[in-house]
């Protein structure tokens, strides 16, 4: 059957709206829904079928956990075997929002919603119509982005439909998202406390709560269960070859534009993603753009960054090269990542 698409209200859903999705996901069903940082494909974390239909719907590897989403603190408790104090602060200034601790598991939780590690990873969202499907529903969901693995995540109903029509139930359509990047992932397993996958909430404001922070410097594969969900070297990622250029400006800008005229010179269709202040470099050379908006705003450039992505996907390139973006603190931490899991290998330092 089609997947069924509901207009939902951002920020006043329909409760019968609501209902209908929720009433799905107790009886087993996949229901993708806004958050405020990606779209998000959910099922009853607790019922293991529903769980591998998930898995199967999104061809994504068991290797990989998934992030449990629930109402509230409260709701942690049957999750896991303990809540640390640390838990509760950084609950009480992050939540609801797009920050996502680890903890121990606890048996209720099916270990193939944790990739049969012995840690869960969980949010409470601040997406009033996720909140508003998770209490109707009163069961924890979890919930990877709502798209095919290692595609560049949804930031819009539409993306969910380019890539799991027919695969789900249904869609609960509120607009694009907010944020744009996927929530931070923080380990609370470890002493110190590790960010396992960079996202909305930066390390600096992590830091500023509990200062031995830490940034995980290991690496994931798929043979073996990855700590935490984006952890994979290939991710959000374009069908289309991309290549990312990293280093000093100017050496940046000589290496793209190399890149692009050897490229169109041997008939090949090239797409560039870029910030406002790069486009220029551009100007006389045909080629696609994925506009990423101004270098002066992290947020608009993590908010637009998927959806570009998707747009110069579609648009039957032959490759795509992307300047890096000009930093590595704050947001930018993250769109940095997003952007080299993206290209994978093909990473050129100048």
């Amino acid at each position: 059957m089609p997947t069924e698409v509901i207009q939902v209200d951002a920020r006043r859903p329909d409760p019968a709206a609501i209902a209908r999705a929720a009433e799905c996901l107790q009886r087993g069903g996949l229901v993708a829904f806004p958050t405020e940082t990606v779209y998000g494909l959910g099922a009853h974390a607790l019922d293991r079928h529903a769980v591998a239909r998930l898995f199967d719907a999104k061809g994504r590897p068991a290797s990989d956990p998934l992030i449990v989403h629930v109402a509230a603190l409260s709701d942690v408790a049957p999750l896991t075997r303990s809540v640390s104090a640390v838990a509760r602060l950084l609950a009480s200034r992050f939540w609801p929002g797009p920050l996502t601790l680890i903890f121990p598991r606890a048996p209720a939780v099916p270990p193939e919603v944790t990739a049969g590690l012995d840690t869960v990873a969980i949010r409470v969202p601040a997406h009033p119509v996720a909140r508003a499907l998770i209490e109707a529903a009163r069961l924890p969901i979890a919930a990877p982005s709502a798209n095919l693995f290692t595609r560049p995540s949804p930031t819009r109903a539409a993306h969910v439909l380019d890539d799991l029509n027919d695969r789900i139930d249904i869609v609960l359509d509120a607009g694009p998202a907010d944020v744009g990047v996927e929530s931070t992932v923080l380990d609370l397993t470890r002493d110190p406390p590790v960010v396992l996958r960079p996202g909305a909430v930066t390390l600096e404001q992590l830091q500023a709560v509990v200062p031995s922070v830490a940034v995980w410097a290991g690496a994931a594969t798929e043979r073996t269960p990855a700590p935490s969900p984006g952890m994979l070297p290939r991710h959000y990622a374009p069908r289309t070859p991309m290549t990312l250029y990293e280093g000093e400006a100017a050496a940046v800008r000589a290496a793209v534009l190399t890149a692009t005229r050897d490229a169109l010179a041997a008939g090949r269709r090239v797409g560039v993603l870029v910030t406002d202040e790069r486009r220029p470099w551009f100007d006389d050379l045909p080629i696609v753009v994925g506009a990423l908006g101004s270098e002066r705003d992290a947020g608009q450039v993590a908010a637009r960054l998927y959806d570009a992505l998707r747009q110069l996907d579609a648009a039957q390139l032959d490759l795509i090269l992307a300047p890096a973006v000009p930093g590595d603190e704050g947001l930018w931490r993250a769109v940095r990542d997003r952007l080299r899991r993206a290209a994978a290998h093909a990473i050129r330092a100048s």
